[in-house]
């Protein structure tokens, strides 16, 4: 089920839920997907409350506790929509993307913890989904462009 909190004329509800099933099924997670779209405030009361860090993040990544259902993913959509302009690109795509990274971590993946498995991943099915640069792909070449730029 998708949540759109934060309405954009460019988004389409329907679109974005039949991607949700084809990327849980393509990343192997059963059960149901909720995905809420909100607002840059709610995603840094979320990771104020879950992970304990006091700003907004442009994804976060819930486990369910009950059975038959996969858990819940919350987008900012404001972040999303920076990212969707900064990128090049249309603002469902880039909650596309946002959604199967979320994904992923549902499946128990983990990019902050693991030796590249997840960004690997994520990739593949980037291509097979027919997305542009993964997330992890982003953040990494950000961090390369930073670190060349101290030097």
């Amino acid at each position: 089920m998708i949540i759109l909190k934060k309405k954009s004329a460019t988004v389409s509800e329907r679109a974005l839920q039949s991607f949700t099933v084809r990327a849980r099924k393509a990343a192997g997670v059963k059960g149901q997907v909720q995905v809420l779209i909100t607002c840059n405030a709610e995603l840094r009361d979320l990771n104020r409350r879950f992970r304990r860090k006091d700003k907004p993040t442009d994804v976060l990544s819930f486990p369910a506790i009950i059975d038959g259902e996969a858990g819940d993913i919350a987008i900012s959509a404001d972040i999303a929509s920076e990212n969707a302009y900064r990128l090049g690109h249309s603002l469902e795509e880039e909650l596309r993307i946002l959604i199967l990274h979320g994904i992923l971590h549902l499946a128990g993946h983990d990019h902050e913890n693991d030796r590249g498995e997840m960004e690997a991943l994520e990739s593949e099915l980037r291509d097979r989904l027919k997305l542009p640069s993964s997330l992890i792909e982003r953040t990494h070449a950000t961090g390369k462009k930073r670190a060349r730029g101290k030097k």
